[in-house]
């Protein structure tokens, strides 16, 4: 494994194994004029997808053109992931101004909606899982493409217009197939997807029985046609005849939704600095709530800063430390996180640095901790989190000639959204995101409960990492469900602490350490649709060996094989001379590639 200089550079490493180490580390976050060497990157989860972002790159577009080209190529060829129709949280590093923002591009609760939303009327129950999902009710007022108009207004150079042309000639002359997503229909075939006619027309052959397989060339006119509408009107989505279609189809059963024409007019984005925190003195910074996955990588970084993971390594202590710090960071993401126009989510008292020390004491070499619950960094009382979750979503990452930076995570919630589809693009099945219940078993307020207007809580973790002398380092990012969390501070980990390359902290194996037990991969393209984990068998390629899970179980940990916990890891890192390289997550689709 390769050490690079720059990670280390002005880092100080303890000599003993599990005490804080000695460097002297800013708690101030160190942001400075990044100069641009390198001609531009792009790094995303589809090669078509990264050629897009590199055209519109080479035709003279910032980072954000790109994005848009990307993101709009992505809703084509990996409409299981993310989608015209779904939201997405965007981190932009702008190197000029020295400053790093944040955009929301969540999806909002209809107004009409009541805290019961995803009960059954007739139990009084959460709704089955993918009763849920397929449902009117799951969608919410769309928010990436606004959001990326938004970031167009700030730093686009083309016309908002021309990086939308290489997704519409795709759509118009077709596209083959992938594995992923030609395994993902299949598989969805057996549950709902098929249930919805445009859906069933576009997904599956003329008999309308028969999956699409692998390799077939798909076309998709209406979606060239949604295109060119956005290309003329940003918010096509959000009023006219697309609209209303996106709201008919809501409205359809079973379990019809009350999105209104109202509910879209009314949508924003929203632009605010970047949360950053320090790890080591570099600079960490990642999305603000409604995502939960700035505060909850940023407080896995906090508990470990405690802890000498250097000399740990990626061993049965250095996994079971971050184990640790994973089991803390998901449980007070779990209790505490929310939409902030709503609810007062304590972002500050959360990642401080002396209420991270606390929790890191509770760390042991020599066992688990038996029990892990949520921290007190406030007063108030938070009910027990009861939020399904679903592994999905695309991360992608570019920097453009002028050092202009771009992480940005997408999604359309669960595979394929809530199955619905309109205008040739999935509809997102968002608000499962939020709590299907309101209280819990003691009678205490679920921060993530549905309300109309409010975002739900999302898991979306893009990142951006700057060196000690405040330079751009590198960027990551990961697709994944609540597990984007752990992939995402995995990958931080690999690169500052473990002196690891961007790809090899990629091929690190996943470890997913929420709500009592580990979670381990095996090699797979996608989750299996279900909730019920299998004990941990022969080490898969990507996963822990055998040795290192017995050492875990030794110290009291469960450690369990997740079907597939898939990540979709992408980085660009930036080395001291300024040149360029990437990484892309082998257990997808993905291609990193740099402008030459």
């Amino acid at each position: 494994m390769k050490l690079f200089s720059a990670l280390l550079l002005g880092t100080a490493l303890s000599i003993a194994a599990c005490s804080a180490p000695e460097a002297k580390n800013s708690d101030t976050p160190k942001i400075v004029k990044t100069e641009a060497k390198a001609a531009g990157m792009v790094a995303a989860a589809n090669p078509l997808a990264t050629q897009a972002g590199l055209d519109i790159l080479e035709a003279g577009g910032s980072a954000v053109d790109a994005a848009i080209a990307v993101q709009a190529m992505l809703g084509l060829v990996e409409p299981q992931s993310s989608g015209l129709g779904g939201g997405a949280f965007m981190i932009v590093y702008d190197p000029d101004a020295a400053k790093v923002w944040a955009y929301d591009g969540r999806e909002t609760a209809p107004a009409a909606i009541t805290p019961e939303l995803f009960l059954d009327p007739k139990t009084g129950k959460p709704l089955r899982y993918f009763d849920g999902i397929a449902s009117g009710r799951s969608t919410g007022v769309p928010g990436a493409v606004v959001m990326l108009h938004m970031a167009h207004e700030d730093y686009g150079k083309l016309d908002w217009a021309a990086p939308m042309e290489p997704a519409i000639e795709t759509a118009e002359t077709g596209f083959t197939v992938s594995p992923r997503m030609g395994g993902m229909v299949e598989r969805m075939a057996g549950y709902v997807l098929g249930r919805d006619d445009n859906a069933r027309d576009y997904f599956f052959m003329e008999d309308g029985t028969t999956p699409i397989p692998t390799g077939f060339v798909r076309d998709n006119q209406p979606y060239a046609e949604t295109l060119r509408a956005i290309q003329a009107n940003p918010r096509a989505l959000l009023e006219g005849p697309i609209a209303e279609a996106i709201i008919a189809k809501t409205q359809e059963a079973p379990l019809p939704g009350t999105m209104t024409l109202a509910d879209m007019a009314a949508y924003q984005p929203m632009k605010t600095e970047a949360l950053c925190t320090t790890y080591r003195a570099h600079t960490v910074c990642g999305a603000q709530p409604p995502s939960s996955g700035g505060i909850a990588v940023q407080s896995i970084l906090g508990v470990l800063e405690n802890f000498d993971m250097a000399a740990l390594g990626a061993t049965v202590q250095g996994w079971h430390h971050f184990a640790e710090a994973s089991f803390m960071g998901y449980a007070d993401r779990d209790k505490y996180v929310a939409d902030p126009a709503m609810i007062e989510v304590p972002t500050n008292a959360m990642l401080d640095k002396d209420y991270l020390k606390s929790r890191a004491a509770l760390i042991r070499p020599d066992a688990a901790i038996e029990n892990v619950t949520a921290g007190n960094p406030v007063a108030f009382v938070r009910g027990k989190d009861a939020t399904p979750d679903s592994p999905g979503t695309s991360h992608f990452t570019i920097i453009d000639k002028d050092g202009l930076t771009v992480s940005m995570t997408t999604t359309v919630e669960s595979a394929f959204g809530s199955q619905r589809m309109v205008g040739g693009f999935m509809l997102n099945n968002q608000l499962t995101d939020f709590s299907f219940r309101i209280l819990d078993a003691d009678g205490n307020p679920i921060a993530n409960a549905p309300a109309p207007g409010k975002r739900p809580r999302s898991s979306m973790a893009p990142h951006i990492v700057f060196a000690p002398n405040g330079e751009l380092l590198f960027t990551t990012g990961s697709p994944g469900g609540s597990a984007i969390i752990a992939y995402t501070a995995k990958s931080i980990v690999g690169m500052i602490d473990w002196g690891m390359t961007p790809q090899e902290a990629i091929e690190l194996p996943n470890v997913i350490a929420r709500n009592g037990s580990i979670k381990l991969e095996t090699k797979g393209l996608e989750p299996e649709l279900t909730d019920e984990p299998e004990r941990m068998g022969p080490a898969a390629e990507f996963g822990l060996d055998e040795a290192t899970v017995a050492g875990l179980e030794a110290l009291g940990h469960t450690v369990r094989r997740s079907k597939g916990e898939i990540s979709g890891l992408h980085i660009i890192y930036r080395n001291a001379d300024g040149t360029l390289i990437g990484g892309a997550d082998p257990r997808r689709e993905g291609t990193a590639i740099a402008i030459k």
